[in-house]
């Protein structure tokens, strides 16, 4: 585990027009279309329209896995992409819980309990961000992994015995959902307390 840090003066040298910034801005413009797909394919029961909805969320979560690497690799990483990357992460995974929930594959509490957490942790890191910016965990990354997993499996029209594969997978994403959701409270405490996350 650890943080990345910048100075003011090195942030305002980046430009906020990277490719980083640009996936991010794609992932929020394809939360609406994800939407409108997946919520025809149900409310229709058109397994045609439930793949492409599959598609467009598993086409937008890796541009999730890709920006925020990106960014660091390369040095460009931005004020605007710290605020907009949480916050497009949020509203795909949120909406794909929310959809999949109001059409009865998914209970309700594991909606609930999943957002919160990500709620929680995208306030956790406004709030310390002063001090520095919490990287993703390893912890945290599995956790990203299992729920893209997870909700691709449950959006894909699949049989009695497949859907079982999504429900486990969905189950293992909530424990360590809950798991790296505590260790990112107490690295927050930590950087506020002594400015650093140790690695």
């Amino acid at each position: 585990m650890g943080c990345v840090a910048m100075s003011k003066d090195t942030e305002l040298a980046v430009s906020s027009w990277n490719i980083p910034n640009a996936l991010t801005v794609m992932r929020l413009l394809l939360v609406p279309v994800f939407v409108a797909v997946a919520w025809v394919g149900f409310d229709r029961n058109d397994a045609s329209w439930q793949a492409w909805g599959a598609l467009i969320f598993l086409a937008a979560a890796v541009t999730d896995l890709l920006d925020g690497e990106l960014a660091r690799r390369t040095g460009q990483v931005t004020s605007f992409g710290k605020v907009a990357d949480p916050i497009a992460d949020k509203a795909l995974t949120g909406s794909a819980l929310v959809v999949l929930s109001w059409f009865g594959l998914l209970p309700w509490w594991v909606t609930v309990v999943i957002i919160t957490r990500e709620v929680g942790v995208t306030v956790l890191r406004f709030w310390v961000i002063r001090h520095g910016v919490m990287a993703a965990s390893r912890g945290g990354k599995l956790k990203t992994a299992l729920q893209i997993v997870a909700i691709t499996l449950y959006l894909l029209p699949l049989a009695s015995e497949a859907f079982r594969v999504a429900e486990w997978v969905m189950a293992a994403a909530v424990v360590v959902t809950l798991v790296t959701g505590v260790d990112y409270v107490m690295r927050a405490f930590a950087l506020r307390r002594d400015g650093r996350v140790e690695p």
